[in-house]
């Protein structure tokens, strides 16, 4: 199956150029996931964004950043390296979050017997550039998601093939979100996707 590379964009309405920068750097009303080499991270990152949207108002948004989420999530998982290089499950990662304290995780993965799934948004990106990392950003009636990983490769799209199993994430993204893009950092990339409450 043919693909092809997607340019470097940092396209975001003039407003939101804060909300990138909060992708990559710890500021802003942001909230952090680790995302572990399991194949349940796709699924905890999906449910992590799903109370995050409802906590901050806008559950109108889960079925499309849901599924958004869940695609970039996999395709890090997938395309960014070897297994050895991310956090093993069940290492310990500090729960933090920027922002008001109503807009702290909360749920599940804070409960004493489940390993602690939070990263730390106060570790530079460049500090771990083994990790990858689900950031949300809130700036209504914007959010913004965005996955970092260690891969300075720049997303393929592939041609539809209607037979394979594989191959639509990308595409998905393209039909769920306002825009999407891209943007190269020191270890790695941010991809991202913005999203407009109704």
């Amino acid at each position: 199956m043919n693909s092809t590379p997607i340019p470097e964009s940092r396209d975001l309405p003039a407003r939101l150029d804060t909300a990138l920068t909060a992708l990559t750097e710890p500021s802003g009303p942001t909230v952090t996931f680790t995302v572990l080499p399991d194949p349940e991270s796709v699924t905890e990152a999906r449910h992590f964004t799903i109370s995050r949207l409802c906590e901050w108002g806008v559950g109108a948004l889960v079925d499309d950043v849901g599924l958004v989420v869940s695609e970039l999530v996999t395709n890090a998982l997938r395309h960014s390296g070897g297994v050895a290089r991310w956090r093993r499950p069940g290492s310990p990662v500090r729960q933090r979050s920027n922002g008001p304290a109503h807009q702290r995780p909360s749920g599940p993965a804070h409960q004493p017997n489940q390993p602690n799934r939070f990263a730390d948004p106060t570790d530079p990106i460049g500090s771990a550039p083994s990790a990858i990392r689900l950031r949300l950003v809130h700036e209504a009636p914007w959010v913004l998601c965005g996955i970092i990983d260690a891969s300075p490769a720049a997303p393929r799209r592939k041609e539809p093939d209607y037979i394979a199993e594989t191959g639509r994430g990308l595409h998905l993204v393209e039909s769920f979100s306002v825009r999407w893009g891209w943007r190269g950092l020191a270890h790695g990339k941010v991809v991202w996707a913005l999203f407009r409450t109704p």
